[in-house]
């Protein structure tokens, strides 16, 4: 059974006696329905989760009246015994994005209070149109994402009072000692490589087959386009899958601003720019915008027209790569794709951790992978996949454009280069 960080969230929601109808929002398959039925379980007398897909059926309780009686007078058909009151029962619709009308019945359920109510759906972004009132103010959101690094460590077994331990390093700035180091960068190869969907994860720690999870992580990749040819309309249903299946190359490149031309040649933002917006929406990558100076505050410096693109989960990303991708990342060998492995795990790790995710470049001649907020401060983050000292970059932010910190991740340990720039093994992006 896989700890996720979401059941305390969902814990610290149950508690509040203000609560509103909860929705949470996640791409396929990153565990939604098991951690909301785990925590149905452990804290409610009863459960009653409609899945809307697996019973379209169910369709029916929503349409035509919204109001909270009526729909509880017909969920008593569809469940008799479930008693709603007093909130001990929780009321989960599953798949919500199927079934519109259950979304605006929210505002309903949340007003009268008799149960708890969880609503989850991976392409609810998408859904949202065909919604007919949507229920704000009267409900809180949730975002789930597949296993951050952490929840690896502690489904192989890392205890929490280890990863503390490895911590401890961190807040001292000191160096990890060579054979934890070694474990530590091993386990992070292979997070890279399985990444964090808790199919694949569950497989890999009973297993520890990289063959089966890749078996695992192409059906989920497979099912994103079936979703992609269900969902996405008319011709955008073309359009998002070649910007999904173009990814790779994009991180290939050189320079990994995303360019429309990898995905058409001669195109633009005008043809593929919804498509895109698509693939964020159904939580299957993530965006990292180019700023306009190295600066704080960072959402009114940055131009939302160019951008990075990364896989949300970078297990699905190496998974998309030719065969024999997962032993070279295991054996350090990422090839053309060492750059982009890396700043996809980092960009990852950091939206995992609530970050939005930013970059800068100037002239194309000085770029830096990410800018962070940390200790209050607009922070320069370099990603490398080598272990070597330089900075240059780094230096000349701080030299000439205002940057007071930077911190340069790397597989090595950890080091200092002159009195501004840190460097952190690459892991330990966890815990910025």
């Amino acid at each position: 059974m896989l700890r996720r960080k979401i059941i305390e969230k969902l814990t610290q929601w149950k508690s509040d006696p203000r609560h509103k109808s909860l929705v949470i929002k996640g791409a396929r398959q990153v565990g939604k329905t098991y951690a909301v039925n785990e925590f149905g379980a452990a804290n409610y007398e009863s459960v009653v989760s409609l899945n809307f897909e697996e019973h379209p059926e169910y369709k029916s309780i929503f349409s035509g009246d919204h109001s909270a009686e009526s729909i509880y007078s017909q969920l008593s058909l569809f469940f008799p015994g479930a008693q709603f009151s007093q909130r001990r029962t929780l009321l989960f619709l599953d798949e919500i994005q199927s079934c519109p009308d259950a979304v605006t019945s929210l505002k309903f359920l949340t007003m009268d209070g008799r149960a708890d109510v969880i609503a989850s759906g991976s392409l609810l972004g998408i859904s949202y149109k065909e919604v007919s009132s949507y229920p704000v103010g009267y409900v809180e959101h949730m975002d789930m994402h597949s296993l951050d690094f952490e929840e690896f460590l502690w489904a192989c077994g890392i205890t929490e009072s280890a990863v503390s331990y490895v911590k401890g390093f961190f807040d001292r700035r000191e160096q990890v000692p060579d054979a934890v180091q070694e474990r530590m960068m091993q386990l992070f190869r292979q997070y890279i490589v399985v990444g964090g969907m808790p199919e694949a994860v569950q497989s890999f720690v009973d297993t520890k087959d990289f063959a089966k999870v890749l078996g695992i992580q192409r059906d989920i990749l497979a099912e994103y386009q079936n979703d992609i040819a269900k969902y996405a309309q008319g011709a955008e249903k073309a359009k998002a899958r070649a910007c999904f299946l173009s990814i790779p190359k994009q991180l290939a490149r050189d320079s990994k601003r995303f360019s429309y031309s990898v995905v058409e040649p001669r195109s633009s933002a005008r043809k593929y720019g919804g498509s895109l917006q698509w693939l964020y929406d159904a939580g299957i990558i993530n965006f990292c915008y180019k700023l306009d100076a190295p600066e704080l505050p960072f959402e009114g410096n940055c131009d939302n027209t160019k951008f990075k693109v990364y896989m949300r989960d970078t297990g699905l990303l190496v998974a998309m790569l030719e065969e024999g991708s997962q032993k070279d990342i295991l054996d350090g060998n990422l090839g053309i794709y060492k750059g982009a492995i890396y700043e996809n795990i980092v960009g990852d790790m950091f939206a995992k951790n609530g970050k939005p995710l930013y970059y800068y470049e100037k002239n194309n001649s000085l770029e830096m992978d990410f800018f962070i907020r940390f200790n209050g401060m607009a922070t320069a983050v370099e990603v490398k996949s080598s272990q070597n000292r330089k900075a240059k970059s780094m230096n000349s932010l701080i030299d000439n454009h205002g940057v007071r910190h930077g911190i340069k991740l790397a597989p090595g340990n950890y080091g200092t280069i002159g009195d501004r720039v840190e460097v952190l093994p690459i892991y330990m992006a966890m815990f910025l």
